[in-house]
Protein backbone atom coordinates (compact mmCIF):
# COMPACT_ATOMS: atom_id res chain seq x y z
CA UNK A 1 0.00 0.00 0.00
CA UNK A 2 0.92 3.25 -0.96
CA UNK A 3 1.05 6.66 1.05
CA UNK A 4 0.26 10.17 -0.49
CA UNK A 5 -0.02 13.58 1.20
CA UNK A 6 -3.01 15.88 0.43
CA UNK A 7 -4.62 18.55 1.86
CA UNK A 8 -8.21 19.35 3.06
CA UNK A 9 -8.95 22.41 3.70
CA UNK A 10 -5.20 23.50 4.51
CA UNK A 11 -4.48 20.95 6.24
CA UNK A 12 -2.02 17.97 5.35
CA UNK A 13 -2.99 14.37 5.59
CA UNK A 14 -1.15 11.18 4.96
CA UNK A 15 -3.32 8.76 3.44
CA UNK A 16 -3.21 5.19 2.77
CA UNK A 17 -3.59 3.87 -0.69
CA UNK A 18 -3.84 0.88 -2.55
CA UNK A 19 -2.07 0.19 -5.80
CA UNK A 20 -3.20 1.70 -9.08
CA UNK A 21 -6.27 3.56 -6.56
CA UNK A 22 -4.24 7.40 -6.11
CA UNK A 23 -6.56 8.47 -9.04
CA UNK A 24 -9.75 7.97 -7.27
CA UNK A 25 -8.69 8.70 -3.75
CA UNK A 26 -7.28 12.01 -4.89
CA UNK A 27 -11.14 12.38 -6.62
CA UNK A 28 -12.43 11.46 -3.14
CA UNK A 29 -10.06 14.24 -1.78
CA UNK A 30 -10.96 16.75 -3.99
CA UNK A 31 -14.46 16.53 -3.04
CA UNK A 32 -14.46 16.32 0.60
CA UNK A 33 -12.17 19.52 0.35
CA UNK A 34 -14.29 21.50 -1.95
CA UNK A 35 -17.13 20.21 0.13
CA UNK A 36 -16.19 21.31 3.71
CA UNK A 37 -14.45 24.68 2.20
CA UNK A 38 -17.89 25.81 0.61
CA UNK A 39 -19.53 25.20 4.31
CA UNK A 40 -16.67 27.11 6.29
CA UNK A 41 -16.88 29.76 3.21
CA UNK A 42 -20.49 30.19 4.13
CA UNK A 43 -19.60 31.54 7.26
CA UNK A 44 -22.32 29.21 9.24
CA UNK A 45 -20.24 26.99 10.70
CA UNK A 46 -16.53 27.84 12.19
CA UNK A 47 -15.14 24.74 14.09
CA UNK A 48 -13.31 22.05 11.64
CA UNK A 49 -15.19 18.53 13.18
CA UNK A 50 -18.61 20.38 12.66
CA UNK A 51 -17.22 21.57 9.21
CA UNK A 52 -16.53 17.73 8.49
CA UNK A 53 -19.77 16.07 9.81
CA UNK A 54 -21.81 18.46 7.84
CA UNK A 55 -19.77 17.59 4.54
CA UNK A 56 -19.91 13.68 5.14
CA UNK A 57 -23.86 14.08 5.80
CA UNK A 58 -24.10 15.62 2.57
CA UNK A 59 -22.20 13.97 0.59
CA UNK A 60 -23.80 10.53 2.25
CA UNK A 61 -26.93 12.09 1.79
CA UNK A 62 -26.44 12.67 -1.97
CA UNK A 63 -24.56 9.34 -2.58
CA UNK A 64 -27.85 7.85 -0.85
CA UNK A 65 -29.86 9.80 -3.17
CA UNK A 66 -28.14 8.84 -6.53
CA UNK A 67 -29.05 5.58 -7.15
CA UNK A 68 -32.88 6.88 -7.40
CA UNK A 69 -31.96 10.10 -9.87
CA UNK A 70 -29.47 7.30 -11.46
CA UNK A 71 -32.70 5.53 -13.05
CA UNK A 72 -34.70 8.60 -13.88
CA UNK A 73 -31.68 10.91 -15.34
CA UNK A 74 -27.98 9.16 -15.73
CA UNK A 75 -25.48 11.79 -15.59
CA UNK A 76 -22.82 11.83 -18.41
CA UNK A 77 -19.73 10.45 -17.78
CA UNK A 78 -16.34 11.60 -18.43
CA UNK A 79 -14.24 9.43 -20.94
CA UNK A 80 -12.01 7.17 -18.09
CA UNK A 81 -14.15 8.38 -15.26
CA UNK A 82 -16.56 5.54 -13.56
CA UNK A 83 -19.93 6.87 -14.66
CA UNK A 84 -20.59 6.76 -10.53
CA UNK A 85 -17.91 8.95 -10.01
CA UNK A 86 -19.30 11.08 -12.61
CA UNK A 87 -22.61 10.72 -11.25
CA UNK A 88 -21.81 11.75 -7.64
CA UNK A 89 -19.62 14.75 -8.96
CA UNK A 90 -22.95 16.25 -10.50
CA UNK A 91 -24.92 15.36 -7.59
CA UNK A 92 -22.60 16.84 -4.96
CA UNK A 93 -22.04 20.14 -7.00
CA UNK A 94 -26.10 20.25 -7.44
CA UNK A 95 -26.22 20.13 -3.23
CA UNK A 96 -23.21 22.76 -2.84
CA UNK A 97 -24.83 25.08 -5.41
CA UNK A 98 -27.82 24.57 -2.98
CA UNK A 99 -28.28 26.83 0.06
CA UNK A 100 -30.96 25.57 1.91
CA UNK A 101 -29.71 21.96 1.69
CA UNK A 102 -27.63 20.98 5.26
CA UNK A 103 -25.35 23.55 5.50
Amino acid sequence: MNQIEVQIMGQSYLLGCPEGGEPRLREAVSRVDEAMCRIRDAGKVKARDRIAVLAALNLAFDLHAAPAQSAAAPAPSQEGVDPRIAQLRQRIDQVLSDDGRLL
